[in-house]
């Protein structure tokens, strides 16, 4: 079966299964998307103190996230500049001043600067300064850590800008929810057997809310009907309902930044490559999307709240933390069936998105572009 992907058509082709398995095309993503793009690796508080650091994985390469003795994040491949030996190993740690390679010795400062090489540094030939670990760019935005591989990287606002400003008219908007001021108050972690597109595509539309989320749609009657709000506009909670939480009831002050029409709103917005976020009127959850394999994906949810609110003595974030944990699950549960159907001859030359979903294909067409590069 061909589908037209006229312009004119509102029926378009999805692309086909063996994107969704194919290791070769997820190396050629691996490359050409995650080792190009400023790709998110979690938030900056989790790393706090000098020594402090995480390891994390960007397309084929080991980072080691470390905040440095002037308290600022620097991010290294986590690679000795001598023989290519690991230099750490766990995933994440406290140092106590510098990072040394078990193998020879070599000793690196917390700012990358070679420090230490036993019978090497006294050597008048041997240029120090040109043997530091390998730098990797990074740049914190609203909390989160962003990396990129690239040799000299425009700006993360060039990449990030654009998709807020589609669902805010103006970028003041989206500041009053100061996402960078909100505090970790429960954090869940996914695997899930499935391709990392099938989770934003998955997020990008709502024509399956109505089947799979009653509960969402309960809260938020718009996206029974399948609307996917793709412009400036929000789904607005349901008459009676207080707020996003499993029981509607509000447990939470709203955020103090956001007006009294903003309050019973939501916002989903895709920061391509891997962050979805989820604004509401008292809390904000954020996706980040791992892919792990070409048919496993990780994705860590982080719901964060205003700081005063988890001051409070009876804070408890589970009413709004069960409401997405069950949608986050009934996601997953069709995200893997639909993975399990992509290598199916049925399936060869892909699928059709219904008017609904077309807005997908801009992300299908933003991936075939860059795989073409």
């Amino acid at each position: 079966m061909t589908i037209s992907t006229r312009s004119e058509s509102p029926f378009v082709s999805t692309l086909p299964g063996r994107y969704y398995y194919d290791p070769a095309l997820y190396a050629l993503e691996q490359e050409r998307i995650f080792s190009t793009m400023w790709v998110c690796v979690g938030r900056a508080d989790a790393i706090a103190h000098p020594g402090s650091y995480q390891l994390v994985n960007v397309g084929q390469e080991n980072i080691i996230v470390i905040r440095n003795r002037e308290h600022i994040l620097q991010a290294f491949l986590n690679v000795c500049r001598h023989r290519g030996a690991r230099l750490c190993t766990e995933a994440k740690g406290q140092l106590k001043g510098s990072i040394q390679c078990r193998y020879h010795a070599w000793t690196y400062g917390l700012d990358g600067q070679l420090i230490g090489a036993p019978n090497v540094l006294d050597d008048e030939r041997f240029e120090r300064a040109e043997f530091g670990l390998y730098r990797v760019a990074l740049e914190v935005w609203e909390g989160l850590i962003w990396l990129n591989l690239s040799d000299d990287p425009a700006p993360i606002a060039s990449q990030i800008n654009g998709p807020v400003q589609e669902r805010f008219s103006d970028l003041s908007d989206f500041a009053r929810y100061g996402i960078g001021e909100l505090q970790l108050g429960k954090r869940i972690s996914y695997d899930i057997h499935c391709n990392w597109k099938l989770v934003l595509e998955n997020f990008m539309e709502c024509y399956h809310c109505g089947p799979m989320h009653p509960e969402l749609c309960q809260l938020l009657p718009g996206y029974k009907g399948g609307m996917a709000y793709i412009d400036s506009s929000a789904a607005t909670l349901a008459d009676g309902v207080e707020a996003f939480s499993l029981s509607g009831k509000a447990s939470h002050p709203p955020l103090p930044g956001l007006r009294p029409d903003e309050q019973r709103l939501y916002y989903g917005i895709v920061l391509e490559p891997n962050v979805l976020l989820n604004l509401l009127g008292d809390h904000v959850l954020i996706h980040t999307v791992y892919p792990e394999a070409p048919d496993r994906t990780r994705v860590e949810c982080d719901w964060l709240f205003h700081p005063d609110t988890m001051a409070a003595e009876d804070f408890d974030p589970t009413d709004a933390v069960e409401i997405f944990d069950l949608i986050n699950r009934q996601d997953w549960e069709v995200c893997e069936l639909t993975q399990q159907g992509m290598t199916s001859r049925a399936y060869r030359s892909g699928g059709v998105y219904v008017p609904k979903e077309h807005h997908i294909r801009t992300f299908c067409d933003f991936v075939q572009k860059k795989l073409e590069q």
